[in-house]
């Protein structure tokens, strides 16, 4: 897992606006505003986005949620077959 860029990958599900950063302001363009496609890491809801993103991610892939600590997943698959 990319550490570093974890929080960017995160959907936003509101319109969020922000000011143009001021080294990239376009020009005849300094009022205006640009909105997120993506989640920024200074954002409050970038943990929580992340978070239902991994979430969504593991437990597609057949993981459950630890119903002691939500925090820890896991995936159970009987092995029948060495029973046969």
């Amino acid at each position: 897992m990319d550490v570093k860029t974890t929080f960017l990958n995160g959907e936003l599900e509101e319109e969020i606006y922000m000011n143009q950063p001021d080294r990239f302001i376009a020009h005849e363009q300094e009022g205006k505003v640009c909105r997120l496609l993506k989640s920024l890491s200074d954002l409050k809801q970038a943990p929580k986005q992340w978070h239902e993103k991994f979430e969504k991610t593991l437990t597609s892939g057949r993981f459950a949620i630890n119903e002691a600590d939500i925090c820890v997943y896991y995936r159970y698959e009987a092995l029948i077959s060495h029973l046969l």
